[in-house]
């Protein structure tokens, strides 16, 4: 870490000196309290009991001068339970740096690189601080402009382990070449695109999959191979009104963790393919989009030792639409790289200005037919009254519980009518109600939200809601049984100036998953106070 520092200092202080450049940057930091409640099982660990606060930073800096851009970035965790949600953690040091330089067609980038492929389904170093996930590249990137029309990138490097913030990588290494196409004829318009990535495993990671191998019943052996390659292409296709997605993705044989139902790990030696297609067409008054996705066995890893959140290489979409609903954003489905077959439609209807009628379908299995997700939603707008804003729908699941949350229960059925009202006082201020309420028999059982918000643009934001657990489960698959039910708390404040963003909030949380672009992870139950400040300049 320290010979990255002086790195950085010895190539931007003299280049500083020659020419004036533009300095910016951002912070973000995240402060939690831990207040023990036994009722919510938010207690029983080192975090309730001994530490009481934590807390995560990251401090951002840009430098732009003749050319070059240079980036560093500090990270810091303290007592922090974003690596492990029951326990603390505590780590600073430079979580990523890189240095770029723009030529006329060529640009080179050296450090720590967020990039991808297509959609990322082949390729994707990418950062969420939601889930604590940075897996960005650590080598080389070069982009060269071809031509008007194609753009060729390639990379190399190790991947960030994640785990830990002082230089510490993934062994094995990481080779990726792109390229890309813009062409354009009429009212028709391509991106056309290939890409190519290779994986060597290194000689410890190779050893620890040889020994897991050697450990499984003789009928599972197999030879593991150093190198995985895997190949993508994919086009955009526009025309007028009409825009159309389509990717394939292939990987070699190769070994790869597969799960079962209770946990237990396998490797299993598989090829993997993905076939991946989305269709958007909109006019006057209405709009249709379609997606779907096909995965078998694209588990894309730096090695197949890693599970979880842990040497992530890339992120497929998630088909679902995500919700920000809070009752309907418990069960969101996660991408599965193993074995998926989904589909959804989206309807959007306006006939006329103040009115609009929402529609989705979602429907998900496994490519051997077992039901994995369906969602039924339909949702409508209203704006016809003078300083009032309607909103009215429902939401119809069935969600595994099985697979995504490893809970007893298999198939969850719920239903989930919301409705929500803004009344706007003037040009900056404005209240807004919402309530929700998710009938069920599964998990734990039926729920209820409501929550009230006052905002004072642009500065103050106040809301306080509370969900509670209306009809307990009482059956094994609910953990947290509990006849009355509990009640969830949520007092939130914010206010902006400027770039500056403060918030303030007293949080009883139930436990569960918790999900952003598909990729998800359990979260326990929370109680205490969250801060946070957001800064840029």
């Amino acid at each position: 870490m320290k010979k990255q520092g002086i790195l950085f200092l010895l190539l931007a202080l003299p280049l500083g000196l020659l020419a004036q450049g533009t300095l910016s940057g951002d912070l973000m930091m995240n402060v939690r309290f831990f207040q023990k409640d036994t009722n919510i099982k938010a207690s029983g660990n080192p975090l309730y009991d001994n530490v009481l606060s934590g807390s995560e930073n990251w401090l951002s800096l840009r430098y732009n001068v003749n050319g070059f851009t240079f980036f560093v970035r500090g990270d810091g965790f303290n007592n922090s339970n974003l690596k492990n949600p029951t326990a603390p953690s505590t780590d600073f040091g430079l979580g990523a740096w890189s240095i770029s330089k723009d030529f006329d067609d060529l640009s080179i980038t050296v450090g720590y690189i967020y990039d991808q492929i297509g959609t990322g389904i082949l390729f994707r170093a990418y950062e969420d601080r939601g889930l604590l996930i940075d897996n960005a590249l650590v080598g080389l990137s070069l982009k060269y402009k071809l031509n008007d029309h194609i753009t060729l990138k390639g990379f190399t490097g190790q991947q960030k382990n994640n785990n830990f913030v002082n230089n510490n990588r993934y062994g094995p290494v990481i080779k990726g070449f792109n390229a890309e196409g813009d062409f354009g004829a009429k009212n028709a318009h391509f991106v056309p695109g290939i890409g190519v990535l290779n994986r060597t495993l290194d000689a410890t990671s190779m050893n620890q999959v040889a020994a897991t191998i050697n450990s499984q019943a003789a009928g599972t052996r197999f030879e593991p191979k150093y190198n995985m390659y895997a190949f993508c292409a994919y086009n955009t296709f526009t025309y007028k009104n009409l825009s159309w997605y389509v990717e394939g993705d292939y990987k070699t044989h190769e070994a790869i963790s597969v799960a079962d139902d209770k946990g237990s790990i396998t490797l299993l030696d598989k090829p993997g393919t993905v076939a991946y297609t989305s269709i958007n067409y909109g006019m006057k008054g209405i709009a249709l989009s379609v997606s779907g996705k096909r995965t078998e066995n694209f588990v894309m890893r730096t090695s197949p030792n890693e599970i979880l959140l842990n040497g992530m290489l890339n992120r497929q979409p998630v088909i679902a639409v995500l919700r920000p609903e809070r009752l309907m954003a418990r069960y969101t489905p996660a991408s599965q790289d193993v074995s998926e077959m989904a589909a959804s439609a989206n309807l959007l209807i306006t006939p006329n200005d103040v009115t609009s009628i929402a529609a989705t379908y979602t429907h998900i299995n496994t490519l051997e037919g077992d039901e994995l997700y369906r969602e039924g939603f339909v949702e409508a707008n209203y704006q016809g009254l003078k300083s009032w804003v309607f909103q009215l729908g429902a939401q119809y699941l069935e969600y595994n519980i099985t697979r995504y949350q490893s809970r007893p229960s298999t198939i969850m059925h719920g239903i989930t009518p919301f409705a929500e009202v803004t009344y706007k006082i003037n040009e900056k201020k404005s209240i807004r109600a919402e309530v929700q309420y998710m009938d069920t028999k599964n998990d734990y059982g039926s729920w209820a939200f409501a929550l009230i918000e006052y905002n004072i643009a642009p500065k103050w934001s106040v809301s306080l809601s509370d969900m509670y657990n209306v009809a307990p489960n009482k059956g094994s698959d609910n953990p947290n049984y509990k006849d009355p039910g509990n009640h969830y708390y949520n007092l939130f404040a914010a206010y902006t100036k400027g770039a500056h963003r403060f918030s303030l909030a007293y949080v009883k949380q139930v436990d569960g998953i918790n999900c952003t672009g598909g990729v998800c992870r359990y979260e326990p139950a929370f109680s205490g106070v969250k801060g946070t400040l957001t800064t840029s300049f």
